[in-house]
């Protein structure tokens, strides 16, 4: 059970494109990588405090 057959990933895609339409997915995808580079950007941020605070 952990891995994706090419059968899964197609019935996925189609039940996304069915939910929301193909005008919409592109919409979702630019959101969905807004908040994956603010993620790593914050997690960066944090990251770079912590060492900050290691030296002091």
């Amino acid at each position: 059970m952990g891995r994706l057959g090419p059968t899964e990933i197609i019935l996925i895609v189609a039940v996304i494109l069915l939910m929301f339409g193909g005008k919409k997915i592109p919409e979702l995808m630019k959101g969905l990588g807004t908040g994956i580079k603010e993620f790593k950007n914050a997690s960066k941020d944090n990251s770079s405090t912590e060492k900050k605070e290691e030296e002091k």
